[in-house]
């Protein structure tokens, strides 16, 4: 079984308990960071977006979103919970020209190994207008690989300061560390960042 097919395979069988953990949390002071770089009724990606709670918000806010994610039962279940048509689509498989203004990559494209991660990197990049901007987190740390049923590629700040040479188009707009949100994750740390394409 791929690494890619043993996540999927994980969140397909917990996307229940996924969300639970998930949908209520208030995440809106790093959603107002990511939406006060974009126009007013700006167009969003929201790039693997799970229980659909980012794309709520940023829809309630009068933004135009298009969600998608890799795993059919958590697609079903955001689609309920937003009123959105969630997208089923791999991130491999984002295909798309200048199409946004802002891609929201929250805690997503983390679960893809560093070189599939930069072919990533460069559809979001073709996906977005000029000026665009990207949202995306990782967990803090150098582990890669699979932990609790799904892959992992952990990055320190230094190390995505490496990463990001391969595409001199991004400029870091922020980058900063955040402990997790959830309660029973309190001892787990998060790189964040915003990237703005060139």
């Amino acid at each position: 079984m791929s690494e890619k097919t043993q996540t999927i395979d994980y969140y397909n069988a917990n996307f229940e308990d996924f969300i639970s953990g998930t949908l209520n949390l208030d995440f809106s002071s790093t959603q107002d960071r990511f939406l006060s770089l974009l126009p007013a009724g700006a167009k969003i990606l929201d790039f693997g977006c799970g229980s659909g709670r980012d794309s709520l918000y940023f829809k309630k806010h009068g933004f135009q979103v298009t969600a998608t994610d890799g795993c059919l039962n958590m697609c079903r279940a955001a689609s309920e919970t937003t009123g959105l048509t969630v997208r089923h689509m791999l991130f491999c498989e984002l295909d798309e020209s200048g199409a946004y203004d802002g891609i929201w990559a929250c805690a997503s494209i983390l679960h893809m190994p560093e070189l599939q991660l930069h072919d990533v990197f460069q559809k979001m990049k073709k996906a977005l207008k000029s000026g665009g901007i990207i949202y995306t987190s990782f967990k803090y740390g150098t582990f890669r690989g699979i932990r609790n049923g799904r892959y992992f590629c952990d990055f320190t700040r230094e190390n995505m300061l490496e990463f990001l040479k391969m595409h001199p188009d991004l400029s870091i707009v922020e980058m900063w560390q955040t402990g997790d949100i959830r309660t029973d994750h309190r001892n787990e740390q998060w790189l964040n960042m915003l990237l703005r394409l060139k």
